[in-house]
């Protein structure tokens, strides 16, 4: 009997319920190879149920667990918090525990914990990233998370794919961001109906591990269940990198024949900057649209906007220039930022004049630095629904690192590729 081409969602979801195939619609049981959870999501809300239950944690080893939403921990419900995460880990003797180093979707992969082939759910509605590596990842809730911790298991409606084929090459100034806030713009919060997508083609293949991170991120924006991107050479040298060895990178393809719901071919050379008004993700148009208005402050933070590449597009506007207005940066992690140290682009972005947070989630998830009434903000973050990020009548705009790099300088909206144009020639003279 010939095997039915196989979508690579199709592929991941048939390893993982010990199947040799899985057609879409279909309910599956599948096995959960890692589970994920953070301060505001795990053991605050986890322990209550699971002593309610008189139940154990199936396998810690298969459990990560990082604090980056309640840092700093400046107040007593913070505070509170982080002692029942801490005492948490200590009473399962959790080994996969990071404290206060980074953003979960970022520390997730650094620490080499996602691999090609898995199935595996996060407490968090971002976390699709995992996709980037050949994972399928996606967000769960409490509930779900309970039953994952307890049997190791959690079912599934098989999805469609729908795939999305970005071809040629990205203008310098374009990024991972506005390809998403460009999608946003053109399929709406609930475009893909929880279904899977995947990205694909030479300019997806072009991008790194970080930007098809991005990607994969906020594809939750488009209401997605997952993304992916299947593994190639530079999955496998981040992984390298990461200390994964023995990876199985090339089964994790779809099929040639596979048919996919839906087949979307874009030109990256025509893509331009995208910036997202209040009070959505799907508000995008290209920068021109939004040129010239005036900001207060410009925020380079979150898992999609304060990455080691982020931060070094970023530098790459504000080298040799200083912002006008108030510029504030919490990198995602704090390898990323002693990275960014050592190569000399957080210098690049302290002489521009930039305040540093905490390596957490802060002003996107809504902790921490909240922005005042009437506020007008531009921020590198996934998304800005009315009072996610402080005070309901503050203006958040949402933009690429770049993008919120040329306006922290030019003091309003401007197209990033005009200062990158302007650095370049002042290179050559």
């Amino acid at each position: 009997m010939t095997a039915p081409a196989l979508t690579l969602a199709e592929k991941l979801i048939a390893r993982a319920a010990g199947r040799r195939a899985v057609s879409p619609g279909e309910i599956v049981t599948c096995k959960v190879d890692l589970a994920m959870f953070h301060d505001s999501s795990g053991p605050r809300r986890l322990q209550p149920m699971l002593e309610r239950l008189g139940a154990q944690v199936w396998d810690p080893s298969r459990i990560v667990l990082i604090t980056d939403h309640y840092l700093p921990a400046d107040d007593e419900e913070s505070r509170s918090i982080q002692a029942i995460t801490r005492n948490w880990a200590r009473s399962i003797q959790l080994k996969n525990f990071y404290d206060g180093i980074g953003i979960c979707h970022v520390v997730l992969p650094e620490k080499g914990h996602l691999r090609p082939g898995m199935l595996a759910v996060g407490g968090d509605s971002h976390s699709p990233t995992g996709g980037a590596f050949g994972a399928y990842m996606f967000g769960v809730g409490a509930t779900e998370m309970l039953g994952v911790v307890v049997t190791g298991e959690i079912w599934l409606r098989v999805p469609h794919t729908i795939l999305l084929e970005w071809n040629g090459r990205f203008a310098d100034g374009v990024s991972a961001k506005d390809v998403m806030l460009s999608l946003c713009a053109r399929f709406g919060l609930d475009g893909a109906r929880y279904e899977a997508i995947e990205y694909a083609g030479s300019a997806i293949r072009a991008f790194s591990m970080q930007e098809r991170m991005t990607l994969c991120n906020m594809s939750a924006e488009l209401g997605a269940q997952t993304a992916l991107i299947a593994p190639d050479a530079c999955t496998l040298e981040y992984l390298a990198a990461a200390g994964v060895r023995e990876l199985d990178a090339a089964r994790w393809r779809g099929d040639p024949g596979a048919t996919p719901l839906e087949h979307h071919r874009f030109d990256a050379a025509a893509l331009e900057p995208h910036v997202a008004a209040p009070h959505s993700p799907a508000n995008a148009a290209p920068v021109s649209s939004h040129a010239g208005t005036k900001l207060d402050i410009a925020y380079l933070g979150a898992c999609t906007g304060a990455k080691l590449d982020d931060l070094r597009m970023a530098a790459r506007v504000l080298k040799g220039r200083r912002a006008t207005i108030e510029l504030i940066v919490a990198p995602a992690s704090l390898k990323d930022r002693e990275a960014a140290r050592a190569d000399g682009t957080l210098q690049a972005l302290e002489d521009a004049g930039a305040s540093f947070l905490a390596t957490a989630c802060g002003a996107c998830a809504g902790y921490g630095q909240g922005f005042a009434p009437d506020t007008r903000i531009i921020s590198s973050t996934a998304r800005n629904f009315k009072g996610r990020m402080g005070d309901p009548t503050a203006q958040v705009y949402l933009g690429s690192p770049y993008t919120v790099a040329a306006a922290a300088v030019a003091g309003r909206i401007v197209d990033p590729r005009e200062m990158l144009t302007r650095s370049r020639s002042a290179r050559e003279a």
